[in-house]
């Protein structure tokens, strides 16, 4: 009897120190998510300056055609890719279409350099300083994310979380 009266303390002491993380770490995997929409919106805010950034080059730089048209692709292909957190295949294509963005972006810019007509455009200066502002944004949500995920990894690693956890399926 002495046996049992023990496995029950033990089990009520176990699923008492288990529940105690439960909310807060349901908290810390909405924070994740939420960091990651963050993240997502940055990248669609650059992807939604890329448009009016292009019609204002195209105007003062027609001959730079194959610039602009490596732009308008590579943010077609950002696009096209639908990202899941959860899946490395999915987000490692996403960051390289994100990379690839960025670099014709950059691509664009030095291009621009060439024409003081475009450089002088309040409109094509105005973008560009949205632009940098943009990139701004998404290093510093980027950031967020990191922090946030690796206080989720951490908290569900440590006692007693680590039980609640592995009873409900948190993984990091």
């Amino acid at each position: 009897m002495p046996v049992l009266i023990r496995a029950l303390v033990l089990l009520i002491l176990t699923v008492s120190l288990s529940g105690c993380g439960y909310n807060a770490i349901q908290q810390k995997e909405e924070g994740v998510k939420a960091g990651w929409s963050e993240v997502l919106n940055q990248y669609q805010r650059r992807a939604d300056l890329i448009p009016n950034l292009v019609r204002t080059v195209q105007g003062y730089a027609q001959q730079e055609r194959q610039v602009l048209t490596e732009v308008t692709n590579a943010r077609s292909r950002v696009g096209q890719i639908q990202v899941n957190a959860d899946d490395e295949a999915s987000l490692k294509q996403f960051q390289q279409a994100q990379g690839e963005l960025g670099s014709a972006l950059s691509r664009l810019l030095v291009v621009s350099e060439n024409y003081p007509q475009l450089k002088s455009d309040q409109s094509f200066r105005d973008l560009q300083v949205q632009l940098e502002g943009t990139e701004n944004r998404i290093t510093v949500a980027r950031g967020r994310y990191i922090q946030t995920v690796q206080e989720y990894n951490t908290y569900i690693r440590s006692f007693p979380q680590v039980i609640t956890a592995k009873i409900f399926g948190y993984q990091p």
